[in-house]
């Protein structure tokens, strides 16, 4: 996977084949393709058929079969429609003969609209006062190289809601808040900071469903899958995350994860406030 963020980017660039982008593997020690990686190539597919000022709104995905880390990843992007103001395309992930990955999205164009951001949360450390989630992983399960697949990320580990744990259960019984921004800072651009948002958004969906429960995720006991993700925004710089909205104003992109998977606003310091409990900015 990549080590920096130079890395990350060049995993993005596609090549395209007529109306087929190819995205290639990175060096990897995982079993199957990073569900992360599969959507931010298939929404830099997308991006590369729309025109200039549009923007992802929206997108919904199904990942039908496991991705090979082996072997490149062809996708074929259908033109659905092109309007005055909104685009849709379909994407569709293919590896040898098999569908692994489907994909809908749709492209607005910047206009004037309603624009407004939720409240900053109260009693969330600082990023610099929460240990890494490499550091979270050595301590819980011990020191393995496959927790450093994602080093192009730095990801810190604010708490979850396990019992003890530093969120005490609300409306949602599963939560976990991690700040995440990439290693260093990106090169300027919507779609690439939308795409590198993808590629997060993936970090920790999984876990975080497990929180609630006595079983240990990285367990051997445990088989985990994911098989559809949506991802929304109210306005033309929201950036796609799942059930949630999310604005890319930094050249770093910024997120954070909890049980509810909501989304606040950017730092100036690179880093994205986590959204305080009950909030709904993408309306559910």
């Amino acid at each position: 996977m990549p080590e920096t963020t130079a890395e990350l980017v060049n995993l993005l660039d596609l090549k395209r084949e007529g109306e087929v982008f190819v995205g290639s593997q990175p060096q990897t020690m995982m079993q199957r393709t990073y569900g992360g990686q599969v959507l931010a190539q298939a929404l830099t597919a997308a991006y590369g058929t729309v025109g200039s000022g549009r923007t992802a709104h929206s997108l919904h995905a199904y990942f039908l079969r496991p991705g090979a880390v082996t072997a490149p990843i062809s996708y074929e992007v259908d033109a659905l429609r092109d309007g005055n103001t909104f685009s849709t395309r379909q994407v569709t992930a293919i590896q040898g003969e098999n569908e692994i990955f489907t994909m809908a999205a749709s492209f607005h164009a910047e206009e004037p609209g309603l624009d407004h951001n939720d409240p900053e949360p109260m009693y969330v450390p600082p990023p610099d006062h929460c240990p890494s989630l490499a550091d979270v992983m050595d301590d819980r399960f011990g020191k393995q190289p496959i927790w450093h697949e994602w080093d192009a990320i730095d990801a810190r580990f604010i708490g979850d809601s396990t019992p003890g744990g530093s969120i005490k259960p609300g409306r949602h019984i599963a939560s976990m808040r991690l700040w995440v921004r990439t290693e260093s800072a990106l090169p300027d651009g919507i779609a690439l900071h939308q795409a590198v948002m993808a590629y997060l958004s993936d970090l920790a969906l999984l876990s975080v469903s497990t929180v609630p429960h006595p079983v240990v995720f990285m367990s051997d006991q445990l088989q985990a899958a994911r098989q559809s993700t949506t991802r929304c925004g109210s306005t033309a710089n929201s950036v796609p995350m799942s059930g949630c909205s999310m604005t890319c104003t930094h050249r770093r992109p910024l997120m954070r994860f909890r049980g509810s998977r909501r989304a606040g606003s950017s730092r100036m310091d690179g880093w994205l406030r986590p959204a305080p409990r009950g909030t709904h900015p993408a309306g559910g």
